[in-house]
């Protein structure tokens, strides 16, 4: 954990681990596999291939990484698909992720970069095989800690439903678009009214520091655990829901001076199932607030509002409005 969805270059991540979309002769094709094959080197690692080959359709192997910033490729065989065999093919699809993920755990890496597999050339449906990817990759992190990227040019190839995105287009059309327009109006008022608020403040009458320090609220850590308490859940089922991986969710919980950024506590919000007024007091807690003139928050918002709790299915809304993503 965390699993998360980018549209970068894939040769160019510095992970444990990029898989390569692979035919089953392992041999330097075109689109992401020939790119893989010129970035690290096409004479060292077709001869790195050649000792593995052939493999079977869904199959996965292991070489080092030569000349990319990675240490390994892992090479997944998918399916060509097939209309008349969806369900074969989606088997071997999964199976090309799930057997990719396996070479990376055995190979002690922490974080592995994927593209869309067989979305390319061998025709499968974008939307389909970023719908059997996710599957995939969050069935294999429910009981394995690794940090998984989704390298996808295409958001075309978004899973997300139209009805859903239709939705969140007028929620932020009325809570967004229009706020916008006056934003710089409300943050002249605002700033006004802190002026005032300076020239009317009496500092002669402030009490003394140590007071003001003994008032203060609990730590966030210690909120959370309690949080976390009250809900009946796990520690994992918590940090696994939010997209945070363990050691980051331990830094959290363990170090009550710790500030997590807002898109870690929005998400731990998300992974509690809290309420929108709860989530304006967690996010209070550790300094933040949500805002009507940010495209993010007013995504996340909607979400939170409607209690829909699916942390990757926000993100990949998130990711269609080139917006940062939560958790990881």
């Amino acid at each position: 954990m965390p699993f998360t969805i980018v549209g970068q270059d894939i040769t160019k991540l510095e992970v444990d681990a990029i898989v390569n979309a692979a035919n089953t002769e392992l041999q330097m094709g075109g689109g992401v596999c020939g790119a893989i094959f010129k970035a690290a080197g096409p004479g060292p690692l077709q001869a790195a291939c050649d000792k593995l080959a052939p493999i079977g359709t869904g199959e996965a192997v292991i070489t080092p990484a030569f000349n990319l910033p990675a240490k390994f490729i892992i090479h997944a065989a998918g399916p060509v698909y097939r209309k008349d065999d969806p369900d074969g093919s989606e088997a071997s699809l999964r199976a090309a992720y799930t057997n990719a993920l396996k070479r990376a755990v055995e190979n002690q890496c922490e974080s592995v970069a994927f593209p869309l597999i067989s979305s390319g050339i061998y025709g499968y449906p974008k939307e389909e095989a970023l719908r059997i990817a996710t599957s995939a990759i969050r069935d294999f992190l429910e009981i394995h800690d690794l940090h998984v990227i989704l390298s996808v040019f295409d958001k075309a190839a978004l899973s997300v439903s139209r009805d859903l995105m239709g939705e969140v287009k007028n929620y932020i059309d009325h809570h967004y678009l229009e706020q916008t327009a006056t934003s710089r109006k409300l943050l002249e008022v605002e700033r006004i009214a802190l002026g005032e608020a300076r020239v009317l403040r009496a500092p002669l009458h402030a009490p003394p520091l140590d007071e003001v320090i003994g008032q203060l609220d609990q730590p966030f850590s210690q909120l959370l655990l309690d949080l976390i308490d009250a809900r009946g859940k796990s520690d994992v089922e918590v940090y696994k829901a939010a997209n945070l991986d363990r050691r980051h969710f331990s830094k959290i919980r363990g170090n009550p001076g710790y500030r997590p950024g807002k898109r870690t506590v929005l998400a731990l919000a998300i992974a509690l199932e809290l309420s929108l007024e709860e989530t304006r007091e967690l996010l209070a807690r550790a300094g933040y607030a949500l805002s009507p003139a940010v495209l993010f928050d007013v995504i996340v918002e909607y979400f939170i509002a409607i209690d829909r709790t699916d942390i990757f299915e926000i993100n990949e809304v998130l990711f269609a409005y080139d917006q940062p993503l939560l958790g990881g």
